[in-house]
Formats: structure tokens, C-alpha cells, sequence
């Protein structure tokens, strides 16, 4: 028997039931606990991340720094002979308001390369001395909002589209 793809339905279901479901016993995520952000200086990032942004230091090891219940480690690749690149995917800070905090820190001398609306959060990318992106957000509408479709624009590293969803 073919379906409409001209497929042979019974080898279909066979290839199906081949598949294994290993069912997480061991690996139950719990939350995330640190991320690691790369430096060409750790002591000057360290710095930047809570003078500027205002991040307590842990209480656990000075060398980090905590934003909620993630710590945040600095490493230096090259001391590991690897090639030290930034991080341009970032990571989010959720903050009250993204606008009132984006000027607060272009006031400090921030720069900033984009900034976002998609539809059920505001977002506002900058970067820290060593070029990793840090986007400061904050979620205003539910997450089902996102699936409507629906016009939004938003301008990302200078760029503004227009994008329909």
C-alpha cells in the first residue's frame, strides 16, 4: 500500500517503530547554574559586569559574579591556547524596564548595537569591552501571543525589517 507520496505505508511504520525513546532518568535539569563568558581579561570584564551593570559578586568566590540564580565564571582562552572570539549570541538579563535601562547604561558609555520588539518582549543588545553581546529583556505578553500571526518589526545591529509571522 502507497500513500499520496507514493511512499509504501507498511515500511513507513516499520522505519517508526524502530526508534528508541531513552527516557531521561539520570539527566533531570533542574535550572541552569553558571555560564561561562569568555574574556581577553577577566579582571576588567569582571569589573565591567558590576560597576556598570550593577551584578553582585558571589558570595561564594569572588572571581564571579551572580544575575539571579546563574553565576556568571570569566575565562581567557588563549591561557588554554585557544583563539579568543566573542560571544555574539549573548545571553539575556531580564530587567524591569529595557528602555529606562538601555539609557542608563548609554549614559555610562554603553554601546549598543540593536534593539527589538517581536512581538511579546523588548529587547536592547549591547556589548561588553570584549565584544560578547549582553541583551537586556523583558517579556510583556504570554508566550501564545508569539504564534498569532501578525505584522512586527524590529531592528537588530542596525537593521530594521519587517517580518510577518
Amino acid at each position: 500500500m502507497r500513500d499520496r507520496t507514493g511512499f509504501v505505508v507498511r515500511a513507513r511504520r516499520k522505519a517508526r517503530s524502530r526508534r528508541r525513546v531513552y527516557p531521561a532518568v539520570a539527566v533531570q535539569v533542574e535550572r541552569v547554574d553558571f555560564i561561562t563568558i569568555p574574556t581577553r581579561d577577566a579582571d576588567r570584564s569582571r569589573a565591567w559586569y558590576r560597576d556598570v551593570l550593577g551584578l553582585p559578586t558571589d558570595r561564594n568566590n569572588p572571581g564571579e559574579l551572580t544575575a539571579g540564580q546563574v553565576t556568571l565564571s570569566f575565562w581567557n582562552p588563549t591561557t588554554d591556547g585557544i583563539e579568543f572570539q566573542p560571544s555574539i549570541a549573548g545571553f539575556a538579563l531580564r530587567v524591569p524596564d529595557v528602555t529606562a535601562a538601555k539609557a542608563e547604561l548609554e549614559a555610562k558609555g554603553v554601546r549598543f548595537v540593536g534593539s527589538g520588539d517581536t512581538g511579546v518582549c523588548h529587547m536592547a543588545v549591547c556589548l561588553d569591552p570584549d565584544g560578547n553581546a549582553v541583551i537586556l529583556h523583558r517579556r510583556y505578553a504570554p508566550t501564545r501571543a508569539a504564534r498569532e500571526p501578525s505584522r512586527r518589526s524590529y531592528q537588530l545591529i542596525g537593521v530594521e525589517t519587517n517580518r510577518k509571522r
